[in-house]
């Protein structure tokens, strides 16, 4: 049996498409989760969206994996293409084995492989510390989360001991920033975004770092865009890595795999 409609879900969804919504059925349904029976929470919610607030802002949360990860103003919103770096991650990983979740946002990333793996020796790490207090409140007792830049802020018992360095780093080339959807570009800091002029300076940084990381056989599983990736992966060829690119249609994600030879 089909469960009733509330009676307020199609003019708010009517509200919602007018306003640009490309799935406004489905976010009024959420809106009206998150409102939970209360007309004032509901309007206020309602009008931080039409006023152009990331749904996922709006209710505190974004769907990742088969997660709920919290997020909040600012940080980065992780997207379901990313989902392409937790599987090429999770194929690799056997439970405890250690992971490094860098550039980690909200940690859903982290979040996702623990649910696929089990219980990680997991660090994850993000030069913004808003970042790192959200993916600290998503990961809780599982890992943890440490500030600053790129590999520095590891803990030193994890050099040249690391399974997997699962990577979502910025590579949005600086000019395109302008180009994004609007709910990026004013919503997301640009630390969160700018991958430099071409978008790759992170990933020549992290190529030259990884290998101070990983075990022998260890692999960085780092996105990009499909139209970067042989040049990304050129970077970490470069570095000493066995590399290969891997895309999945059923998100439009693309990673590189670069292993560590044995």
């Amino acid at each position: 049996m089909t469960a009733p409609v509330h009676p307020a879900r199609n003019a708010l969804a009517a509200r919602l498409r007018a306003a640009g919504s490309v799935f406004a059925e489905d976010e009024a349904d959420l809106l009206l989760e998150a409102g939970d029976g209360d007309p004032v929470r509901l309007r206020t919610l309602v009008q931080r969206r039409l006023a152009g607030e990331p749904l996922e802002v709006v209710l505190g949360w974004a769907a990742f994996d088969g997660h709920r990860v919290r997020v909040a103003a600012g940080v980065f919103v992780p997207r379901t293409r990313t989902t392409v770096v937790v599987e090429q991650a999770a194929r690799r990983l056997q439970r405890y084995d250690r992971v490094v979740d860098l550039c980690c946002g909200v940690g859903a990333i982290s979040v996702a492989l623990l649910g696929r793996v089990g219980a990680l020796d997991l660090v994850a790490a993000d030069v913004d510390p808003d970042a790192a207090d959200v993916a600290a409140e998503n990961i809780g007792d599982r890992g943890i989360v440490v500030t600053g830049d790129l590999f520095a802020p590891l803990p030193d018992r994890f050099r040249g001991a690391v399974d997997v360095v699962a990577v979502n780093a910025p590579y949005v080339p600086t000019a395109e920033i302008a180009l994004m959807p609007v709910e990026a570009r004013e919503h997301e800091r640009t630390v969160a975004l700018d991958g430099g002029p071409d978008g790759l300076d992170l990933h020549r940084r992290i190529a030259a770092g990884a290998g101070e990381w990983l075990r022998p056989g260890g692999a960085v599983v780092i996105e990009v865009s499909a139209e970067q990736a042989a040049t990304s992966a050129a970077a970490f060829a470069a570095a000493g890595f066995a590399v290969e690119v891997v895309h999945d249609d059923a998100v439009d994600g693309t990673c590189v795999v670069a292993v560590r030879p044995s």
